[in-house]
């Protein structure tokens, strides 16, 4: 009897998925919340297909997309103002909601990540 009860929860929760609709959150109006050691981090931003508009510290940034997949895309700021803002970001979304998406991201070629929620408005 207990054999079939580990099976079944095997069966049960080896069979679990995430949850990724991408498509859903390609354009639109969003904020997003990231912690960086401790701090939060808040930001509006609005996204076409090829173009995302964020506000962030009452400052605008625009930058171009190019996505690779339906979950994942590279930003590439329009007028980069130090090096930094001249580095490619690679974002990927790891897990979808109806309303949101958890994500990680990186500057391209680079290993180490970070990871944020974007909430649909």
């Amino acid at each position: 009897m207990k054999f079939l009860y580990l099976f079944l929860c095997v069966a049960f929760f080896g069979c679990y998925q995430t949850s990724r609709n991408c498509n859903d959150f390609k354009t639109g109006t969003f904020y997003s919340e990231v912690t960086i050691d401790g701090v939060l981090f808040k930001s509006e931003f609005k996204r076409t297909d090829t173009l995302q508009i964020e506000i962030y510290n009452n400052k605008i940034d625009s930058t171009r997309l190019r996505w690779i997949n339906d979950c994942e895309v590279v930003f590439k700021t329009i007028n980069p103002k130090n090096m930094a803002e001249r580095k490619d970001i690679h974002l990927k979304i790891l897990t979808t909601t109806d309303s949101s998406y958890t994500y990680e991201y990186s500057y391209v070629g680079e290993t180490k990540k970070q990871k944020g929620i974007a909430y649909k408005k």
